[in-house]
């Protein structure tokens, strides 16, 4: 059985290996994680700016899910965008993602977000299967 939860700062270590084998682009530091992005977004989860959440099985993490609130004046409210979901290989394809996008937009009818997003090409059809439908390509520039 897999529960969804807040993700709290002992979560840390569980999380960096999961995002360790999630990223494709870019290279995670464990310095900056610990002492820059990781408390800054605990602490925008406890702002209500963002949901950082957890799926655990037998006490151990699983995977997370990380999406930010933002204010929009095109959508006449708030979006919460999902940008990162990363789900550890023994326990893919067995609900983990599922679980963890269905309390995320539980979350966001209880703060009253216009809708969810997800920017994403790689898993196009897990989200499609979850209500999402195409609506906008994402581009980046980069700083790099």
């Amino acid at each position: 059985m897999t529960a969804v939860r807040d993700a709290t700062p002992s979560d840390a270590d569980d999380i960096y290996r999961l995002l360790s084998g999630f990223v494709t682009s870019y290279r995670p530091e464990r310095a900056v994680f610990d002492d820059v992005t990781f408390p800054r977004i605990i602490a925008a989860a406890s702002a209500g700016s963002a949901e950082f959440l957890v799926a655990e099985q037998d006490s151990c993490v699983v995977g997370y899910l990380l999406a930010l609130r933002m204010p929009t004046l095109f959508a006449g409210g708030t979006i919460l965008d999902v940008l990162e979901l990363a789900v550890a290989e023994p326990v893919r394809g067995r609900g983990t993602g599922s679980a963890l996008v269905r309390a995320v937009q539980a979350k966001a009818r209880e703060a009253g977000d216009v809708e969810v997003s997800v920017p994403t090409r790689r898993a196009a059809g897990f989200y499609r299967a979850q209500g999402f439908h195409e609506s906008a390509v994402h581009l980046k520039w980069s700083t790099a």
